[in-house]
């Protein structure tokens, strides 16, 4: 039997996102970002301790390759400055760019998407607390690291204070190493064009991002292989918590909408019949009979057929002749 669901009782569809609410809430996580890094600096000799501690559990381990990669990047300047020129700005362009383009045309995803991104950021953002982490760039010259972006600052708008621009180096917080956010937003952005790209250039892009991501920040000498091991636990964790983040915002919107918005009753199809007892628009019926003018419909058809009986006829017509 073939489901059909009362008018008046259907779900009702799910609250369409608008940009103006969108944009207010990104850029209030990003500015949230961005203060807890200042924040969050810790002591220089404290970051430098946690960054040589996992300098020995890489060479420990044999995954230290930043020393090799780095040492192409200043040696190549055909490498080393795309390198920097892809560290300091596609992370904070193609990351907002794929957000609009989800928000635009899988606003059926865009919501889980946005607050996986959001949560993983601000999880980041704790490990930046816990755990301040010197780079490798600003490491004692003896560690073997050059630092790229100094060497090829005269070709682009950064200084020595990592991506931030001449003058401005203040504003960053250069300890902020662990986990990487770099390879973290990559990761996502690389995700999200495979899962929803369409074609084979979207979900090769969607691969070679983050893993060309990867190889830049370790290059360029501002990430351990760690960090970047660190900024995909980051967006795994996130991943796993998004729906709980989700679930909690729904049950503070309902909150809301109960405590301000006043409830509205729906009408039924049926509500405006039910709500009246004469069905018969002001015609007389008798027993046995469902509708008005049913007798006269009667009469019509017994007589085409010559079967009328004195019942069928009324009281006062003759009986039929035997």
């Amino acid at each position: 039997m073939p489901h059909t669901e009362t008018p008046g009782t259907e779900a009702a569809p799910a609250p369409r996102l608008r940009w103006w609410t969108e944009l207010p809430l990104i850029l209030l996580v990003y500015a949230c970002y961005t203060a807890g890094r200042l924040l969050a600096r810790g002591d220089v000799s404290g970051a430098v301790d946690n960054g040589l501690a996992l300098l020995r559990i890489e060479n420990a381990l044999h995954l230290n390759f930043e020393h090799p990669l780095n040492r192409l990047f200043t040696r190549e300047a055909w490498i080393g400055i795309p390198a920097d020129f892809w560290y300091a700005s596609l992370h904070y362009l193609v990351t907002p760019v794929i957000l609009v383009w989800l928000f635009r045309s899988r606003a059926v995803r865009y919501r889980a998407a946005r607050t996986w991104l959001m949560t993983s950021t601000l999880i980041g953002l704790v490990g930046f607390t816990l755990m301040p982490t010197c780079p490798p760039r600003l490491l004692d010259a003896s560690h073997g690291f050059v630092d790229t972006m100094a060497q090829y600052s005269s070709y682009g708008w950064w200084g020595g204070a990592a991506s931030a621009p001449r003058g401005m180096g203040g504003m960053t917080n250069q300890y902020a190493a662990m986990p990487s956010l770099h390879v973290g937003w990559s990761l996502w952005c690389g995700v999200m064009l495979w899962r929803y790209g369409g074609t084979r250039t979207a979900k090769a892009a969607g691969v070679a991002y983050p893993l060309i991501t990867t190889i830049v920040v370790m290059g360029t000498a501002n990430h351990y292989f760690l960090d970047a091991v660190g900024g995909a636990a980051v967006m795994g964790a996130g991943l796993l918590l998004a729906p709980f983040v989700m679930r909690a915002a729904d049950r503070v919107a309902d909150r809301v909408k109960a405590r301000f918005v006043p409830p509205v009753t729906p009408v039924t199809a049926g509500s405006s019949a039910a709500g009246s007892s004469i069905v018969s628009a002001g015609c007389q019926t008798s027993a046995g009979e469902r509708i008005p003018r049913q007798r006269e419909s009667r009469l019509g058809a017994g007589a085409e057929a010559g079967s009328a009986s004195p019942q069928d006829a009324g009281d006062g017509a003759p009986a039929a002749a035997r």
